[in-house]
């Protein structure tokens, strides 16, 4: 069974950089048909995928985060990292990391505010 832990902090200052692990078990990050996606959800509002990285380590993002966004892994310890730099409150969400399939993380609540 496939299961995935995000970890980081609750609360991050305006402009500064976001950063959030996701721990995978179950499986290896390279194991072939996975990728691995952060997605986060605003207050009131509906899931936003923000980017991927594929079992090769390629990765993709959406459009509208590219230029603040970057995704990476660390296959030694098996886990997914998202950085979303110069923060504003409109990036205040709940972020999960998913697997692209059946496995979704519990969520990590991050408050941008100074």
């Amino acid at each position: 069974q496939v299961q995935l832990q995000e970890s980081g902090p609750d609360l991050v200052k305006p402009s500064q950089t976001l950063s959030l692990t996701c721990t995978v078990s179950g499986t290896s990050i390279t194991t072939s048909y996975y990728y691995w996606s952060w997605i986060r959800q605003p207050p009131g509002k509906g899931l936003e995928w923000m980017g991927a990285i594929d079992n090769d380590g390629r990765t993709y993002y959406s459009p509208s985060l590219k230029s603040h966004t970057s995704i990476s892994w660390d296959t030694s310890k098996n886990h997914i990292s998202l950085q979303l730099s110069s923060v504003t409150p409109e990036d205040t969400a709940v972020y999960y990391c998913w697997n692209g399939f059946e496995s979704w993380g519990q969520g990590s609540q991050v408050t941008v505010s100074s």
